[in-house]
């Protein structure tokens, strides 16, 4: 989770008032954050905040929900936008790269060194969360006074900019900077397939930025820069405009004047749009979901000392949420902020007077004993990945194919879905023990994705010189047998098995299972060199069933 650092006396100077720093330490956890460790008589304090609140990722985020939440001001914190001459046009040739822009200027800003490091950490954690590592949205902060408004966003080719990025003092073409720069090279599988780069240009051609990758080193902020411009550009409107709200407001709480920007193009408007989101909190509903008996007013008081204004109307609270508050999209989310804003240390009560005895869930409860039942047949327990690959699942195991539940991004081609059934796990196991004595007998029960919904599965494998279906047949009925329920045996079709040497199982007319003798080339693609059989049954369809045997 995000860490900030900073000073206990330049968030009490953002505050407005010297809070001490044991009253701090015991504070902050209740809005939401982790303490750190922080020595006493030191100046530095460092709080791990929660992902879901990108608006406390800087001290000066920070300061602002800590004033409403300590009551110095309650309510929602209002921001003047004042005008100004500067334009961003957006062309269309970068609609099909990045599409979205959103820009501000900021004014009269003290930037010194604390400032600076806030903001550029800021920047940073903005980019690793809501940014998805810049594929979403990347922010670019100017010194406003080194370059001519207006501004131009647009995309070109690999060779048609040139300027000095970042970190160098040589110009650089956009290629090279992707090919030799360290950001470009960390940052080059965005804009991978695209035959065209977006960059901003100022009215005289200099490069302010090249998104999602680098900004000019022409205007790189300095403890001497008064006048700030920010562009943020991503592939989604909504994390675009909420991102540059965070940041502009950040260097407001720093003294300065937040300016119109006004853009043109593609989506014309005034930018930024700081005004809030209306919500309505049922006083009825929350205090049900919390567990509480708040009036109307406590409870409009608790949202005010989250950030929000709040004005009671009959039975419910209309309230205003800040435009920096971009984890508010449910009522269930203003209902938590009612609740930290109450106090979570005033929650509860008497302990109950009687005690209730607890007990296992009924599908947990099979789990545990056909662990004992495999255990008894002489199986020793495996435990495998959830994650898969659809190779593995479909293409050489023989099994049918399914709608696997796929991973967004996955970090090897190992694991790029959740598996469908458990036997390829152990198959892997089994390649991974070749050189191992026989027989190696094995089994799990874990869970597979199921028509994208977790569903429990016990599976057993045997591998030995020799591992006939008679074998098989023998210990799965054995284990179904100990569920205590009905079953029939029916031939199975699946590419996993010999031809003739494989069979379902059913339960009261349900397939609940398969087993048999897997085909030698299943064996031979999951690199295993003896004999392997192996049977799999589906756990969920058992409970509620007949299972006399073991409840």
């Amino acid at each position: 989770m995000p860490v900030i650092n900073f000073k206990h006396s330049d968030l009490c100077s953002l505050l407005g008032r010297d809070v001490p720093l044991e009253e701090l330490v015991e504070r902050i956890p209740l809005i939401g954050a982790d303490m750190h460790q922080t020595e006493g008589g030191s100046e530095d304090m460092s709080v791990e905040f929660f992902p879901d609140r990108p608006d406390m990722f800087s001290v000066e985020g920070l300061a602002r929900s800590l004033r409403a939440f300590l009551g110095i001001e309650p309510g929602m914190r209002e921001y003047a936008v004042e005008g100004s001459d500067i334009a961003v046009v957006t062309e269309d040739a970068v609609l099909g790269v990045r599409p979205f822009l959103a820009c501000a200027a900021v004014r009269g800003v003290a930037m010194g060194d604390e400032a600076i490091r806030s903001l550029m950490e800021l920047q940073e954690k903005l980019h690793m969360t809501i940014g998805r590592k810049r594929s979403k949205i990347a922010i670019g902060v100017h010194d406003l006074d080194k370059v001519v408004p207006p501004f131009r966003y647009t995309a070109v080719g690999p060779l048609g900019a040139s300027f000095v990025p970042l970190n160098r003092s040589e110009p650089m073409d956009l290629a090279t900077i992707l090919e030799e720069h360290e950001k470009g090279r960390e940052y080059a599988h965005l804009l991978e397939g695209k035959g065209a780069y977006p960059v901003i240009f100022d009215r005289d051609g200099d490069v302010l930025s090249f998104p999602p990758i680098i900004n000019g080193a022409l205007t790189a902020v300095t403890p001497r820069t008064e006048n700030i411009f920010i562009d943020v550009t991503g592939t989604d409107r909504k994390a675009v405009n909420g991102a540059l709200n965070i940041v502009a407001t950040a260097l407001a709480e720093r003294g300065g004047r937040i300016c119109a920007v006004r853009m043109e193009g593609a989506d014309p408007r005034l930018s930024p749009d700081l005004g809030g989101t209306p919500f309505s909190i049922p006083v009825g509903e929350c205090n049900r979901f919390l567990g509480l008996s708040l009036s109307p007013g406590e409870m409009g008081a608790a949202a005010e000392r989250m950030g929000m204004s709040a004005a009671v109307r009959g039975d419910e609270i209309e309230v205003t949420v800040p435009s920096t508050r971009l984890d508010i999209m449910h009522k269930v989310d203003l209902f938590e902020d009612v609740a930290i804003g109450h106090g979570f240390e005033r929650f509860g009560g008497p302990y109950a007077s009687r005690q209730t005895p607890g007990g296992l869930e009924p599908l947990t409860s099979l789990s545990d004993k056909m662990r004992d039942v495999m255990v008894g047949l002489g199986f020793m327990e495996v435990t495998t990945l959830t994650l898969s690959n659809e190779r593995d699942e479909f293409g050489i195991s023989g099994l049918p194919a399914k709608a696997p539940t796929r991973i967004t991004n996955p970090i090897t081609e190992d694991h790029t879905c959740l598996r469908s059934y458990l036997m390829p796990s152990l198959m892997r196991i089994l390649r991974h023990n070749r050189h191992r004595d026989l027989p190696q007998r094995i089994f799990e029960v874990g869970l597979v994705s199921d028509g994208h919904r977790c569903s429990p599965r016990l599976c057993g494998m045997v591998t030995a010189s020799r591992a006939p279906f008679t074998e098989i047949k023998s210990i799965t009925e054995s284990v179904v047998r100990e569920m205590g329920v009905e079953h029939a045996v029916s031939p199975c079709g699946y590419g996993a098995f010999i031809e003739g040497r494989g069979a379902f199982v059913s339960c009261g007319g349900r397939e609940m299972g398969f087993f048999g003798e897997v085909s030698p080339k299943v064996v031979t693609d999951f690199g295993i060199t003896h004999p392997v059989a192996a049977f799999e049954i589906d756990l969920s369809g058992i409970v509620g069933g007949r299972a006399g045997g073991l409840f």
